[in-house]
């Protein structure tokens, strides 16, 4: 019996050190000083739910909340996130190879289409943009259904979801808390392969989010 655990703790610890030998691990601090703004207030907020969590308040146009001195070329970047069922009012995602305030790829969700009787707003609950070029007008009347999807999973619109985007140099694919088939799988539509990385708003949308982490791929 003493052998058997003994061979099931040494696999499980060859496992761990596979995952840290071969991937960075980074769970940045979400404190106000590790953190720069564009087009948005913020505060670190608490509640029943969560403790320590980013609290974006709504304003025109996109903003975004940038993890300083964080970069991402390859890897996948984990979230939590809670937007709102108000119609048009909320749009919350992750922004990612940012290389400046209007020039980053993101994947953000629309929850307030989440559990639409609509068929046509059940299917823009998640969206790719890239920009400057590729913002959501363009690519859904160039490319109808191609960069936004529905979701299967069923997700309270008004609570926190966790969220995983894994970046490849050629894909972007997104998933929605413990489901193993992604909601949105894309062709990256930018050739900077590396910039910063911010949580993202749409207009006049607030938001909160929490408990970020980066895995950097090898």
């Amino acid at each position: 019996m003493v052998k058997i655990k003994f061979t099931v703790t040494l696999l499980v610890l060859l496992c761990l050190s596979v995952e840290l030998f071969g991937q960075q691990v980074i769970k940045p601090s979400l404190n106000v000083e590790n953190l720069e703004v564009t087009n948005r207030k913020f505060r670190i907020a608490s509640d029943d739910k969560r403790t320590d969590f980013v609290r974006i308040k709504g304003q025109p146009n996109a903003g975004i909340v940038w993890i300083k001195d964080l970069l991402l070329e390859t890897g996948t970047i984990e979230f939590e996130v809670r937007g709102k069922d108000v119609l048009q009012e909320s749009f919350v995602g992750i922004a990612f190879h940012g290389t400046d305030d209007s020039t980053y790829q993101a994947v953000y969700f629309r929850p307030f289409n989440f559990q639409s009787n609509d068929p046509i707003r059940k299917k823009h609950a998640v969206q790719y943009i890239s920009l400057p070029e590729n913002d959501w007008p363009y690519l859904r009347e160039e490319f109808p259904d191609k960069y936004e999807a529905p979701i299967s999973t069923e997700v309270n619109p008004n609570y926190w979801f966790r969220v995983k985007v894994v970046v490849t140099s050629e894909t972007i694919t997104t998933y929605i808390n413990t489901d193993q088939t992604p909601v949105l799988t894309v062709q990256s539509l930018r050739t900077i392969s590396s910039g910063k990385v911010g949580f993202w708003t749409g207009n006049g949308s607030d938001g909160d989010f929490a408990n970020l982490k980066i895995i950097h791929s090898e």
